[in-house]
């Protein structure tokens, strides 16, 4: 199937460990007998770096840094796309949803005020 396939969705590949995307990238030439990136094939990596990276036991935070696929040498390789509407609640027009939704956001941006 893989030899086939020409898009291979990854989602909550950021809490993964660099080690992963290299490897899926070795096997996915091999298979494809290719040395394109990734064998030729259109990965999209989903996730949001915002959440939980990687666990490291016994490790440090720099260590789970470290280890983050933002730190793999293929990094600088990958197109960056952001999606910016929320269609679950775009689509429901539920005003309730869409403040959560935005305080989320706001949490993961570190901007959030908080009355002290």
């Amino acid at each position: 199937m893989l030899r086939e396939c020409k898009l291979l969705v990854w989602d909550e590949s950021i809490m993964s460990h660099k080690k992963a995307i290299k490897a899926l990238n070795r096997t996915l030439q091999d298979l494809r007998d290719s040395t394109d990136l990734m064998g030729g094939i259109v990965v999209l990596l989903a996730g949001d770096f915002r959440q939980t990276l990687s666990v490291i036991q016994r490790g440090t935070s720099a260590d789970e840094i470290q280890s983050c696929i933002k730190s793999s040498n293929l990094w600088s390789r990958v197109e960056k796309l952001s999606l910016k509407t929320n269609l679950r609640v775009h689509l429901h027009n539920d005003v309730d949803s869409g403040l959560y939704a935005e305080m989320l956001l706001k949490i993961g941006d570190g901007c959030l005020e908080v009355d002290a």
